[in-house]
């Protein structure tokens, strides 16, 4: 169990990825992944579909989710897997989280005029699946569209981030709450991608995971498509310092857009605990 292909987040056109769950799962039996989750951000739509498809194609499930939380005036992002998706508690919390977006993309857009792009908010509906889970990255979608970047790459290195032209800051879930409704939907709380948050200082990041084992959170993303080799050592590291479990998963969400493919990571040390050892009577087949 301890060296297993997993793929543990990933993203369809149920929020910000542009593949279909399906297609998602048909994308990571073909390369090889032996165990996938589906994590689309504050929505578990896509769940019973992407179990669907994976148990057509003998692929060992985890239904998954990843949940926008505010901690230290940061957006954090802690993955649930092995959760139940029709758990009454995580499906409002959910819908309380995603409560909001619409307004913030509207100010998004506005900002957006104010420097001489119009249209951005029709624009970015046409890359929407799901209309509540509007998000920066069908704004970002749109201006390469119209020719304003070139990529995905530059919109966030001249729009949309903090300082920036279209930013606009969201207050999400609590992390005690987001960990609670992971955790009583019987799956386990994970840190995602934990060197994407730039903290003013080591002090907050390690709050952070304080916190989170505090509230009963079980693991963190290790080996991700954001994290380079000496990331992933930083953070093994930590896995153990704080006893967590580690995680893996590439975060895709396009082909055309994503650094890393889906099964395409680097395997976990075997020194750590994956978390599927913690998810074993929760893996679907």
């Amino acid at each position: 169990m301890r060296i297993v292909n997993a793929d543990l987040h990933c993203h369809s056109i149920v929020s910000d990825g542009t593949l279909t769950p399906e297609a998602l799962a048909a994308r990571a039996h073909g390369n090889g992944v032996e165990l996938w989750s589906l994590t689309d951000h504050d929505e578990v739509g896509g769940q019973h579909r992407a179990a669907a498809a994976a148990r057509a194609l003998g692929l060992p499930y985890l239904c998954g989710v990843e949940i926008s939380v505010t901690f230290a005036g940061m957006t954090v992002h802690i993955v649930g897997l092995g959760i139940d998706p029709d758990d009454a508690q995580l499906v409002a919390g959910l819908a309380h989280t995603r409560g909001g977006r619409e307004r913030r993309a509207r100010e998004m857009a506005e900002q957006l005029a104010a420097v001489g792009i119009r249209g951005a908010y029709d624009g970015a509906l046409k890359y929407v699946g799901n209309p509540e889970l509007i998000s920066r990255t069908h704004f970002a979608r749109y201006l390469v569209e119209t020719g304003v970047c070139h990529d995905t790459h530059e919109v966030f290195r001249r729009f949309l981030t903090e300082g920036k032209p279209g930013y606009v800051e969201h207050r999400w879930a609590a992390l005690g709450d987001a960990v609670r409704w992971i955790t009583d939907a019987g799956g386990v709380a994970v840190i995602a991608h934990p060197a994407r948050y730039a903290w003013a200082n080591a002090t907050q990041e390690y709050a952070l995971f304080a916190e989170f084992k505090a509230h009963g959170g079980r693991a963190v993303e290790v080996v991700t498509g954001s994290h380079s080799s000496a990331e992933i050592v930083r953070y093994a590291d930590m896995a153990r310092e704080f006893d967590l479990a580690a995680s893996r998963g590439s975060d895709f969400h396009s082909p055309d857009e994503s650094h890393t493919d889906l099964g395409a990571l680097p395997y976990l040390d075997g020194r750590l605990t994956p978390v599927w050892e913690l998810l074993a009577h929760r893996v679907l087949h």
